[in-house]
């Protein structure tokens, strides 16, 4: 992966606030991802080198919990976009739903794969990228309700809410249903986490009602740090794959984790 120059930020950053993209959604999205590898440096210092920091309570969990918000709030807004700019011509709109749904999919089933080959005991088997998989799914012929997606973000919340008292399920724990004592490095249930994919996209049609921002942003050439910030959310799918084993290998150059513990 060829990391790109600062030309290529200014050029990007001029793409997206005179093309058909919307700057401030990859530029959110790449917030997203530098969220994620800080906590994601503190969860591998934790788990690989014993590092005592409690990453899975209090304010790193609201921290982690938050990220996934922002994640999926952002996934929400480009369900809207995508079907906005392409929507009108349905070959095109297909060929890009496949394509999408295809590349989450493959990435969802790769961190599956090796998560089981490191840990089977925490296998992630529903985690931010199968979330955002079916979630999206689940959403997409919502988008005809628009902004009345906001009542049904609501109502999923509180289907959480209830699910989460219910006895689980081993095979529907991806609803919501969580056996007790269940494990994985990243679990994200369908429900309450659908209400933020909605929350997006109620978002998306109030914000960007006929593929125009309601309020009128700063261009993105203009502002420090944004072309990078775009980068990084245009390409955050790869990125999310490879940040981790990039992590691991730095962190344990320096002598901050101990390999054996992620082998062993």
């Amino acid at each position: 992966m060829k990391f790109a120059g600062a030309g290529t930020l200014q050029r990007t950053a001029r793409r997206a606030a005179g093309g058909t993209r919307f700057w401030e959604v990859d530029a959110a999205r790449g917030v997203a991802f530098l969220l994620m590898v800080v906590y994601h440096t503190a969860f591998d210092l934790a788990a690989f080198g014993g590092w005592p920091i409690a990453v899975t309570l209090g304010g790193w969990r609201m921290f982690a919990d938050f990220i996934a918000s922002l994640f999926l709030f952002v996934s929400g807004v480009s369900l809207v976009l995508a079907h906005q700019r392409l929507g009108s011509d349905p070959v095109r709109y297909r060929r890009h739903l496949v394509r999408r749904f295809s590349r989450l999919a493959a990435a969802a089933l790769l961190v599956t794969v090796v998560t089981w080959f490191v840990s089977p005991a925490d296998v992630v088997l529903f985690g931010i990228l199968h979330l955002i998989l079916v979630s999206n799914l689940v959403s997409l012929p919502l988008l005809r309700l628009r902004e009345w997606n906001l009542l049904i973000a609501g109502a999923a919340a509180v289907l959480g809410f209830f699910l989460g008292r219910l006895p689980g399920n081993p095979w529907l724990f991806w609803l919501g249903l969580v056996p007790e004592g269940y494990r994985s490095f990243d679990f994200r249930p369908l429900f309450p986490w659908l209400a933020f994919v909605l929350l997006g996209v109620s978002f998306g049609v109030w914000f960007y009602g006929r593929g125009v921002r309601r309020w009128r942003l700063p261009e993105a050439a203009t502002l420090p740090g944004t072309g990078l910030l775009v980068w990084l959310g245009r390409h955050s799918l790869l990125l999310y794959l490879v940040h981790q084993p990039v992590l691991i290998v730095l962190l344990t150059a320096i002598g901050a984790i101990d390999l054996q513990r992620l082998i062993g």
